[in-house]
């Protein structure tokens, strides 16, 4: 289930292709319901969505598609076999690949390889039984940059469902880099186990 400065790994990505499907311009992804590109938070400064909903209507398909691509957060969308279907450019900032990229890729592409084996269980196990314990938590956990730097991020994960099925189409993840505080926490980690042992000294001579 951060923003760190570009490198020659990860280059601004390119206009999307309105026209290739997991790319979101104008429109929802080919094949990807409405539920899937509504799902996830907005990040930064809370966005005015009010005019969206005027006169007792939603927002259509274009809108909603706007919203998710413009997010200050990352949004990934992933289908049941876990193969990724939509990437927004947050997604591009945080991780360094482009949408065109990661399109159709397994999540492998930003998992840690000694992470992967219990991620796929898991992931297979909450498609077949449509319930996850994370619906409502924060996860944080390791990730991959494209150039390989190892990441830290904090992660809400919804499960995506169509009328007339009961188990998910796929999973949204909304994701905010954790890496600073998590190297901070670390810092302050070592500093702590340092006074111990200094104390611990000072009370043993």
């Amino acid at each position: 289930m951060s923003q760190p400065s570009p490198t020659a790994g990860s280059a601004t990505a390119p206009e999307p292709n309105p026209h290739k499907p997991g790319t979101i311009p104008d429109g929802i992804p080919d094949g990807i319901p409405n539920s899937m590109a509504a799902s996830g938070e907005e990040g930064g400064d809370p966005a005015c969505w009010a005019h969206l909903f005027e006169e007792g209507t939603g927002p259509d398909d274009t809108q909603l598609a706007r919203l998710v691509r413009g997010l200050a957060d990352a949004v990934i969308i992933c289908d049941s076999a876990g193969n990724i279907v939509l990437w927004n450019d947050a997604a591009t900032r945080l991780f360094g690949f482009s949408a065109d990229e990661a399109f159709g890729q397994p999540l492998d592409l930003i998992i840690p390889e000694r992470l992967r084996t219990r991620h796929w269980e898991g992931y297979r196990t909450v498609m077949h039984t449509g319930h996850t314990d994370y619906g409502d938590r924060l996860l944080e956990v390791p990730a991959l940059h494209k150039d390989g730097r190892r990441l830290s991020i904090a992660f809400t994960v919804s499960l995506l469902t169509e009328p007339g099925r009961s188990t998910p189409v796929g999973i949204a993840a909304v994701i905010r880099d954790d890496t600073a505080r998590w190297q901070q926490q670390r810092e302050t980690q070592k500093e702590l186990s340092a006074l111990r042992a200094t104390a611990q000294s000072g009370q043993e001579a």
